[in-house]
């Protein structure tokens, strides 16, 4: 038995010896990792956000977009390098700390690196820009006059622990906008994100100043209140429960973006479940129910299988449960606590007596893994996570929109297998209900760059647009200096 010591957090201006500590604990095969968390007190705090706003206008705002896209390109460069102390840190202690799969987290996170490369954040400003020199001088609008968009000074990030790396998101889209941030890590994950903003420090010393990573309890409303009244926009992520609490603790003028949990499910076509196809299709199935333990927003919970194909739905859903288990061989499911496994094996009771009372109903896996299977269709509801999901069979995948209605306010992501015709189809109905992505089954869990994070422009919505108005150009040439 041993224990390793690290620290999180990223505090410009303060020395360790400055500030309080806390010790967050993760066990791991008779080992401990000791993570030391800062706690900061209110002084600190306004100071710490003061530093960064400073630094945000005298700095950020000053270089362009394509310097920021660049340092950016470099520190992800270094951490797709297997060799980097970084990386290497990160592929050592995330899965401690997470609980998941080594291997799952080492390829899970070189995947999601990439997408933050230099061509794909250029296809992120484009996005949402059109034009990314918005951001760095006013730039000329169609209709006449010109525009520029501006990030805030400071945005204040509450970022949640279910996924590795998932800060990175909203803290590279701060930096795009050319905003300060303070981000409060999450006592489920609480490292990756001092690291990065430490190895952006050492690759530009002048963005030391322009971020910062602090840490409080989930809840502590005191602590909320200071850091929120310093800022000029707030981002949330977890569960309603918690955004609503943060909400109350946002001053009025303040913008406040919150991204809570969300609901979603595949739909596989019967033109997906022929012969040849079927296997790849529940290979792919597999592989998004599999990743992170569907701890994800975009994870699959439901699986609606069309009727009509070579393979029927319910020999499908034994595909699902082979796949599952090689799965299981090859990536582990993280342990779970006491509360998950009372919450799974209550779940997974509850649908064994469910499917005694329905003809054609079965129930699939033991241990690490359930497929439900259901022959009539069932309304959209969530499982029980940890590799659980519900397989139904319905005639037409039409069907399915109906079904949807109840949970319209939390949809998010559908993994369609399905021709381009019926894609199509499909997208414009579930587009109606309330569903923000469509995607390919087997990325349900790799949103691509630019995605429109529960249907928002991630980068728009950090900024304010400022006009100038054709006229006022107009108006000033009279008072140039050359007019006679």
């Amino acid at each position: 038995m041993s224990t390793v010591r690290e620290t999180a957090g990223y505090l410009p201006g303060l020395q360790p010896h400055e500030v309080q500590w806390h010790t967050l604990s993760f066990a791991r095969q008779g080992d401990t990792l000791e993570v030391a968390v800062p706690m900061l007190t209110d002084a600190q705090t306004v100071a710490l956000a003061n530093r960064v706003k400073t630094a945000s206008r005298s700095y950020l705002k000053s270089i362009t977009v394509a310097q920021i896209v660049a340092t950016v390109d470099q520190a992800i460069a270094r951490l797709l390098d297997p060799q980097d102390p970084y990386r290497q840190k990160m592929d050592q202690l995330l899965p401690w700390v997470t609980g998941y799969d080594d291997d799952m987290v080492r390829l899970g996170l070189t995947g999601y690196l990439k997408t933050f490369r230099q061509p794909q954040l250029q296809r992120f400003l484009v996005e949402d820009f059109g034009n990314p020199l918005l951001l760095d001088t006013f730039q000329p609008r169609a209709k006449g006059g010109f525009a520029k968009a501006f990030g805030v000074d400071l945005a204040v990030h509450v970022w949640a622990g279910n996924v590795p790396g998932l800060p990175l998101w909203s803290l590279i889209a701060g930096l795009l906008v050319k905003s300060g941030t303070v981000g409060k890590v999450a006592s489920a994950e609480p490292l990756m994100a001092g690291w990065f903003a430490q190895l952006l420090a050492d690759i530009d010393p002048r963005l030391a100043d322009c971020l910062a990573v602090v840490w409080w309890k989930g809840g502590d409303t005191k602590r909320e209140a200071c850091a929120f009244a310093q800022a000029d926009l707030v981002l949330a992520y977890g569960g309603n429960a918690a955004l609503a609490q943060i909400r109350q603790q946002v001053p009025a003028t303040t913008r406040f973006l919150p991204f809570g949990h969300k609901l979603s499910f595949g739909m596989v076509s019967a033109q997906a479940l022929d012969a040849r196809k079927a296997l790849k299709t529940a290979q792919l199935a597999a592989f998004d129910v599999m990743r992170y333990d569907q701890q994800g927003c975009y994870s699959p919970q439901v699986l609606y299988v069309e009727r009509g194909g070579k393979v029927i739905p319910e020999v499908f859903a034994r595909y699902l449960a082979h796949e599952l288990a090689c799965l299981e061989t090859k990536y582990p499911r993280r342990a779970l606590d006491l509360a998950e496994s009372a919450s799974l094996a209550a779940w997974r009771q509850t649908e064994e007596l469910k499917a005694l009372a329905q003809p054609g109903a079965a129930v699939l896996g033991e241990g690490a893994w359930t497929v439900v299977y259901r022959d009539t269709p069932q309304a959209l509801a969530p499982s029980a996570l940890n590799r659980t999901v519900l397989v139904v069979a319905v005639d037409q995948l039409a069907q399915v929109m109906p079904l949807l209605a109840p949970h319209r306010a939390f949809l998010q992501t559908v993994g369609v297998a399905a021709a381009p015709r019926e894609l199509f189809t499909l997208a414009e109905s579930l587009g109606q209900m309330g569903v923000t992505r469509i995607c390919a089954l087997g990325q349900m869990t790799s949103p691509e760059a630019a995605w429109h994070h529960d249907g928002r422009c991630s980068l728009l919505d950090l900024t304010q647009m400022v006009d100038i108005e054709s006229g006022a150009e107009t108006a000033s040439e009279a008072l140039a200096p050359y007019v006679d």
